[in-house]
């Protein structure tokens, strides 16, 4: 056997090794610490339904489940957005799409949003009614 048929001997092995042997479970991550903290804050609980009124003459309704946002702009249409990693305070929530980037938790005293639109590109701070 030459040296480069022993080589992917070995390097078939290796793999076969590392793929069929159980990893075990994760630990969790201690509070506070920086892969623990993404995304920030508590995520609204299910079915959470809000109101929002922009700059733009945009106004929307929100309801957040399970880790997403829909997002109803009437005739700006509907958007789901994921929930994101991101945010500066605890309170501070972004859910994000590929045409869409909204964020929660802003001011003032919290009831602040920003919505960002992709295409074609507008930002608007929003209230919580």
């Amino acid at each position: 056997m030459n040296a480069s048929a022993i080589a992917i001997a070995s390097l078939t092995l290796a793999v076969a090794a590392c793929t069929s042997v159980p990893l075990p479970p994760m630990a969790p991550l201690p509070p506070g610490s920086p892969a623990g903290t993404l995304p920030a804050g508590p995520l609204p609980s299910a079915s959470t339904v809000a109101k929002y009124r922009c700059e733009h003459d945009i106004a929307f309704t929100v309801r957040f489940y399970n880790g997403s946002a829909s997002i109803d702009a009437g005739a700006r249409g509907m958007e789901t957005l994921l929930r994101d990693a991101g945010g500066v305070t605890p309170q501070h929530t972004v859910f994000s799409s590929t045409t869409m980037k909204a964020e929660f938790g802003l001011e003032p005293e919290g009831r602040g949003a920003k919505l960002t639109y992709a295409s074609p590109p507008l930002e608007a701070k929003c209230v919580r009614e």
